[in-house]
């Protein structure tokens, strides 16, 4: 039989004690340590960053795709629609009115996919941001030195709030025919990009399911509403015409973009931007992008409210123009 000593169990119990604390301490740090080394962003560690937000603005000037004021068409209206939430596909800074596209600085560029046979953005991962909301950075370590005149952002999808009306007898499930006369909100989803591969999408509530691609101007529309306590809930989506897309480009007698883009370009507001590489402070550019009237459709009966139960097509619904400000 094992003689008990009692020194050495104590001795024993003493050490075990000093080595669990021991392996405690070891374990605080190490979770410390992981912790720390999992919790830092690469970017926000980065030093200073190049900062881009959207905004949004319906007194903005109307132009058209050479730069110049663009009065609406005879026999056409439009509204200046609630912008919702917007993405990016491309983001290029542009030395001179000359440089051609992709000899700028090319920042940004989102994830494209030949899923749906040609390649097209893969919106599944595009970035949506509104107004006043940041849609990418980047260290301005990582960004060449240099001055920079113009910017170019190729837009590819928008969702936004526009108003259409209703003068005619609709057939309501459970109700029969009812007589309406009234505006309602609706919400549009716009897929501007050269060609989006679309999984799935949600316009305001209603999950639209596509697996396929679709070209610049396709859309879907959907209302959720009443009247009178009756329910009008409805989709539809469409196609608008090839090349009606206005895509404002200032220089494009010297730097013409692909047919199909929606490269908007606009000058720096208030000089070049400048990239020195000692920069200690982040450099955020406001890109304000005009919705004045940019929501067009063709007004059959001339009493500027948008009918489609009376065949009023959309025809346009491309940005009116861009001004980034540097801040």
């Amino acid at each position: 039989m094992k003689k008990f000593n009692f020194v050495s169990e104590i001795n024993n119990l003493a050490m075990k004690r000093t080595i669990l604390f021991a392996c405690s301490i070891l374990l605080a740090v190490s979770v410390a340590c992981k912790k720390k080394n999992n919790d830092p962003d690469p970017v926000a560690d980065a030093g200073p960053k190049l900062v881009f937000v959207f905004d949004f603005d319906s007194t903005q000037a109307r132009l058209n795709n050479f730069g110049t004021p663009a009065p609406m068409p005879s026999g056409h209206a439009g509204q200046n629609p609630k912008m919702n939430s917007m993405s990016a596909h491309y983001i290029e800074l542009a030395q001179t009115a000359w440089t051609q596209i992709g000899g700028g600085v090319v920042v940004y560029k989102a994830a494209e996919t030949t899923e749906g046979g040609e390649n097209a953005i893969d919106f599944s991962k595009s970035v949506l941001a509104g107004k006043n909301a940041k849609f990418f950075e980047i260290p301005l370590s990582s960004v060449a030195k240099g001055e920079y005149e113009y910017l170019r952002v190729s837009l590819g999808y928008q969702n936004f709030d526009v108003k259409f009306h209703l003068d005619t007898t609709v057939a309501v499930p459970g109700f029969g025919n009812v007589n309406i006369v009234q505006d309602f909100p609706a919400t549009v989803a716009s897929f501007v990009g050269f060609n989006s591969f679309i999984r799935n999408y949600v316009i305001k509530t209603e999950n639209m399911a596509v697996n396929a691609n679709k070209k610049q101007g396709y859309w879907g529309f959907e209302v959720k509403s009443s009247y009178n306590g009756y329910p009008i809930n409805f989709t539809e989506t469409g196609q608008a015409p090839v090349g009606a897309t206005t895509v404002v480009n200032p220089i494009a007698s010297t730097s013409p973009i692909p047919a199909g883009s929606c490269l908007v370009t606009g000058p720096f507001n208030g000089g070049k931007l400048k990239i020195t590489g000692n920069e200690k402070q982040d450099i955020v550019i406001r890109v304000s992008l005009s919705t004045n009237q940019s929501f067009e459709w063709i007004d059959g009966n001339g009493n500027g409210k948008w009918e489609p139960s009376k065949g009023e097509a959309i025809v346009d619904m491309g940005l009116r123009g861009m001004i980034p400000y540097i801040q």
